[in-house]
C-alpha cells in the first residue's frame, strides 16, 4: 500500500504530465474491431511510413487515423520544437464510445436492434 493521505496520493499521481504530443478523436462513428485492423498496422512506425500506410488503405478508420496523424505531428512540432524527420507512432489505441441503439422492423412484426457503436481513437507520437 502507499503511504499518504487517498488525496495526496492522487495529487502526486497527477502532477506527473504525459509532455508526449498526441492527439485524440472522441465519438468516432467506427467500431473499435474496425479501428483496431489500422492501428495495428501503424504502432511502432515512423511518422511518414504510418502516413503512407493509411493513406492507401481502404478501409475507413484509416481517413480519420491519418488526420490524428497529421494533427499529433503538428502539435510535436509547434508546441513541443520536435523535428518532424524522427517522430514515430509510440501508442496508439481505441477505447469502446457510447453505442446508438436503433430498430429495424423484421417479418412478422418483429423488430430487430442494430447497433451502431463509436469509439475513441488515441495516437501519441515520441521522438527516436
Amino acid at each position: 500500500m502507499a503511504k499518504g493521505h487517498r488525496s495526496q496520493i492522487k495529487r502526486e499521481r497527477n502532477a506527473k504530465k504525459d509532455t508526449r504530443p498526441s492527439a485524440k478523436l472522441s465519438y468516432a462513428r467506427v467500431s473499435v474491431q474496425k479501428a483496431c485492423f489500422v492501428l495495428d498496422a501503424i504502432r511502432g512506425k515512423d511518422l511518414e511510413t504510418a502516413i503512407g500506410i493509411v493513406t492507401y488503405n481502404p478501409r475507413y478508420a484509416s481517413t480519420l487515423i491519418k488526420k490524428l496523424l497529421e494533427s499529433a505531428a503538428a502539435n510535436a512540432e509547434n508546441n513541443n520544437g520536435m523535428d518532424r524527420s524522427k517522430l514515430y507512432v509510440e501508442e496508439c489505441y481505441a477505447n469502446k464510445g457510447p453505442t446508438m441503439k436503433r430498430v429495424k422492423p423484421r417479418a412478422q412484426g418483429r423488430a430487430y436492434r442494430i447497433e451502431k457503436r463509436m469509439s475513441h481513437i488515441t495516437v501519441v507520437l515520441n521522438e527516436r
